[in-house]
């Protein structure tokens, strides 16, 4: 049962630790003539301040008794010793503990009143110059600033770390910001949703035909269904949509949309004889793309040469013989400014990568090496036998000061090579793309490689799709499966169903087998049995090299269910093993984690020393650590990577025991466990199965009913994504 709350009142005497992003500390106040530890979100607060904190007590495992504090308010230090502590602490900047003794000698309990009304009266004191007294008061109003700020905002919901979000992005103007319109507070880098500024306006008493509550709600459905992947919307459906959303009539949204397309806040362009609306930054990144593309093949058309003898002689270097198919693509490769290779599993997209870099390197050429995820990446190297980075790690990724993410490398300085290949292309999305092209030489080569087939990105864009269906640029289908990959049950079921034809269920001697589920219950237990005692046993594997795919996150077989039943089973409660709640939900020390959001500022350090920065959407780890009194957690990701997480950085994980087939794109597993035990129509579908299937490298294992194989085999739909590359590519090449 949850304790009650209570305030408590007391006087800071020390701030032992402090997080500066998030407002997250522990203080000790002198409570009741003792010292008591308190634990909360307390931005700004410095010793000798009184506050009132509003929480509960609480019994810390290692440290004791503390008040965990949900709401925290302070007061102007009062007394003159009260005064001492607070300035010598280095409250205000400028102030240490020698010149805060000599202002509080000389001013007394009138010390802030001097220092906020009338500064300059500080040179009385020894050693403070009027330069300096003008600098101490500016700073005195800017911390009570960020106060008045926080305090605004806290009375509308917002967070601490919230707030601080707000203050470093519009300081002291923040509160006349927000009142104006407090819909400004859906940036990303602030990251407040719009129904959360909606109940801000109504609070505010804004109209709700206000033409700014119309256009954040434009706004707002665009950039919501960069989430289904689409880069825009039809016109007609975005006006519906967004009326329908915010319960207006058409007229007023209609005119705020025509306003807002002639003043350029949004673009307007024709697709398939159909008007859609852009958001500015993706009709400028699928614009640039379709441009870029056209000059590749123009400043490097084809240039005739013919590799044959190069190829033949790579081919008997390595004692091997390529298809037809990859001699083309090799020798196009070589030949043009831009490529696609594409191709299902086990019809040599990697053998084909590897004999390209080789032919590059002999010709003199900087080959650079790059893929959408870190597991992506790595795999990379590991069968190609060179370095590939992430996009984003290539690209020197990071934030601006107003949060909005950068990379290093653009066009003001260009990557250093002659020759990209980018693997797993299908898991691009536009703007990831329009950085990376902005980014090459323009003389440098591109050849994207992926599986036409595989689900699209998981951000807005169908790039490998309308790149190849334009049929404007070089494109090298890999058909041929190789007798190796042939023996694979795995590689020939994923292309049967491709084919739509339904795998052989009945197989028990190769790595391929399915097991008929007793009901969603049943099947719950059977997975947790497969993980936990049967494939151990009978394979060798460890449960942490298992991973299982769901289709969906929903449902007692969908993946949070799934997690914590599994979590209990693999890595139960014990008193060795510390938990942290965050958002909710508890993590703890031995938990299998994965990163749900690109992070291109946290640190890692490697087992080497080598250290860096960036963990990455769809990163798996471990929790190794987990430090309570500081809300601290470790998490030992993939390639021997540590990083440090706060408490509120937590909500950027999930437990990956299990994951969407959506999250595992770009990632491949020893020994796979495919949950289907929720059949849907929007899930069940045969590019959804086909992905899964081929996400496993020795070891697939299907838990379900045969009638949920049959249903997503036989259900061909694609998903439908709004795009204009297509558009784009055709208007620039005709």
């Amino acid at each position: 049962m949850e304790q009650p709350l209570i305030q408590i009142s007391g006087t800071v005497e020390g701030v032992i630790y402090k997080n500066e992003e998030n407002g997250f500390a522990v203080i000790d106040i002198e409570y009741q003539d003792e010292l008591l530890t308190a634990v909360g979100e307390f931005p700004d607060v410095h010793q000798g301040e009184e506050v009132e904190l509003t929480g509960c007590f609480v019994n810390h495992p290692t440290f004791g008794r503390q008040f965990k504090a949900s709401l925290c308010t302070t007061r102007l230090p009062s007394t003159t010793g009260a005064l001492l502590k607070y300035l010598a602490s280095g409250a205000i900047k400028g102030i240490g503990p020698v010149m805060a003794r000599r202002i509080v000698d000389e001013f007394g309990a009138n010390t802030l009143e001097v220092i906020e009304r009338e500064p300059q009266r500080l040179c009385a004191v020894r050693g403070i110059t009027p330069k300096k007294a003008e600098q101490i008061g500016e700073e005195y109003k800017r911390i009570f600033g960020i106060r008045t700020v926080m305090a605004f905002l806290t009375q509308y919901g917002l967070t601490p770390a919230e707030s601080i979000r707000v203050w470093k992005m519009w300081g002291a103007m923040a509160q006349e910001i927000v009142t104006q319109n407090p819909y400004r507070l859906c940036c990303d880098f602030i990251g407040i949703s719009f129904d959360r500024a909606d109940d801000i306006a109504r609070q505010l008493q804004m109209p709700l035909s206000a033409p700014e509550r119309i256009r954040a709600a434009l706004e707002f459905v665009l950039r919501h269904n960069l989430q289904n992947g689409h880069t825009c919307l039809p016109k007609s459906r975005l006006l519906q949509v967004a009326t329908d959303y915010i319960a207006l009539e058409e007229e007023p949204v209609a005119q705020v949309l025509a306003a807002m397309l002639e003043e350029n806040d949004l673009v307007e362009y024709m697709v398939r004889g159909k008007s859609m609306v852009f958001l500015p930054d993706l009709y400028r990144a699928e614009g640039y793309i379709a441009t870029r593309l056209q000059m590749m093949t123009a400043v490097m058309p084809d240039s005739g040469t013919k590799w044959d003898k190069a190829i033949a002689a790579q081919e008997k270097k390595l004692d091997i013989t390529y298809a037809d198919s990859q001699r083309q693509a090799i020798s196009s490769a070589m030949r043009q400014g831009f490529v696609v290779l594409t191709g299902g599993p086990g019809t040599g997209k990697t053998t084909t990568m590897a004999a390209m870099i080789s032919l590059f390197e002999e010709d003199g050429k900087k080959v650079a090496l790059c893929a959408p995820t870190g597991r992506a990446a790595k795999r990379m190297t590991d069968l190609c036998g060179s370095e590939a980075k992430t996009i984003h790690r290539l690209l020197e990724a990071g934030y601006q000061k107003d949060g909005t993410l950068s990379f290093s490398k653009g066009e003001d300085d260009l990557l250093d090579c002659d020759v990209l290949i980018l693997d797993e292309a299908s898991m691009v999305d536009v703007l990831l793309l329009e950085a990376l092209l902005r980014a090459m030489k323009l003389t440098c080569k591109l050849v994207l490689v992926g599986d036409y087939d595989q689900l699209p990105s998981v951000g807005p864009g169908n790039l490998l799709k309308d790149i190849i269906d334009s049929g404007c640029f070089a494109t090298i289908r890999l058909s041929h499966i190789f007798r190796q990959a042939a023996q694979s049950a795995i590689v020939t079921s994923a292309h049967q169903i491709l084919t739509g034809q339904l795998p052989d269920l009945s197989r028990r001697d190769s790595d391929f087998f399915f097991l008929r589920a007793p009901g969603k219950a049943g099947g719950l237990q059977l997975i947790e049995d497969l993980i936990a005692r049967r494939l151990p046993a009978a394979y060798g594997v460890s449960p942490g090299d298992i991973q299982i795919l769901s289709p969906g996150r929903r449902g007692l077989c969908g993946c949070e269910n799934l997690n914590l039943q599994l979590r209990e089973r693999l890595n139960p409660p014990a008193p060795d093993k510390p938990e942290i709640k965050s958002m909710g939900f508890s993590f703890r020390v031995g938990d299998k984690v994965m990163q749900t959001k690109n992070n291109y500022d946290i640190l890692y350090k490697k087992s080497d020393g080598e250290k860096g920065t960036g963990i990455f959407n769809g990163d798996m780890g471990l929790i190794t650590h987990i430090d309570r009194r500081d809300g601290l957690v470790q998490i030992l990701f993939d390639e021997e990577k540590t990083a440090t997480y706060t408490a509120d950085m937590l909500r950027e994980i999930e437990l990956a025991y299990a994951v969407t087939v959506h999250k595992s794109q770009g990632s491949e597993f020893d020994v796979v466990i495919l949950s289907l035990l929720e059949p849907n129509p929007k899930l069940y579908y045969r590019n959804l199965l086909y992905t899964a299937v081929t996400r496993a490298k020795k070891l697939l294992v299907m838990v379900g009913s045969p009638q949920a194989v049959s249903m997503m085999v036989e259900n061909n739909r694609k998903t439908l994504r709004y795009s204009g590359l297509g558009a784009f590519i055709h208007d620039i090449m005709d």
